[in-house]
This record gives structure tokens, sequence and C-alpha cells, in this order.
């Protein structure tokens, strides 16, 4: 049952990173692109919609989410491009990294927590 486990998180990293360099492929539609970015930037994001340190509750996001939005993602893009990308993404020495990507990110994550500050700070001066 662990072998199956390690199976099954491999199989998730090879996915999450095809769906960046699918993501990233010129053959992708642009409503695809922008799911497959979504999915991979909370695949890969260090926070979480649900915090970790919530017992059994914390771990859902990462058990259901990613591997949801994985299979949604991979269900928009055309087959062959998937098949291009999964084996590239196999025969990838290292993860590409982006600074654009992960400034976006960190933006998101500022201008949501703005939002739900001034949601709270607008509801409590009521």
């Amino acid at each position: 049952m662990l072998d199956r486990a390690k199976q099954w998180a491999r199989s998730l990293k090879r996915d999450t990173l095809a769906l960046y360099l699918a993501a990233r492929d010129p053959r992708t539609p642009f409503y695809a692109k922008l799911f497959a970015a979504a999915v991979v930037a909370y695949a890969l994001s260090p926070i979480d919609l649900i915090p970790d340190f919530i017992p059994v509750i914390g771990y859902l996001d990462d058990v259901l989410l990613v591997p949801l939005g994985l299979w949604i993602a991979m269900r928009l893009i055309p087959p062959e491009v998937i098949a291009d990308c999964r084996d590239r993404a196999a025969h990838l020495t290292e993860n590409p990294s982006s600074r654009k990507a992960a400034a976006a990110v960190i933006l998101i994550w500022i201008a949501a927590a703005a939002l739900i500050g001034w949601i709270v700070y607008d509801a409590m001066a009521v």
C-alpha cells in the first residue's frame, strides 16, 4: 500500500509538471491555460486554502483539491498536448522555475488577504 501511495505521489508530481508545460504550450486553448496555471500555482503554493496544521481536514485540499484540479485541467487540454508534455516532464532533469510566476502567486495571495481584510474591516465598522 505504501508503494502505491509513493507511485501516486510521483504521478501527481509528473502531472503537475506536465500541466505547467502544457500551460506554456501554444497548442493549449486560452481558457485551459488559465485554469492549468491556477491549478499549478495552487499546487506549488506554500499557502493552502485549508492550513495543514488543522488535523485531517488540513490535508484534504492536498489529497482532494489538487488531484481534482489536475484531472479537470487535463480534460480541458487536447490529449496530444498532454501526452507530449507528460513525455517532456518525465525526461526533465531539473524542475523549471519562474520568478514571474512566483511573483504573480505572491501578489494574488496579498490581494486576497487585502480583500478579506477590507471585508472584515467594513463589516466591523457597521
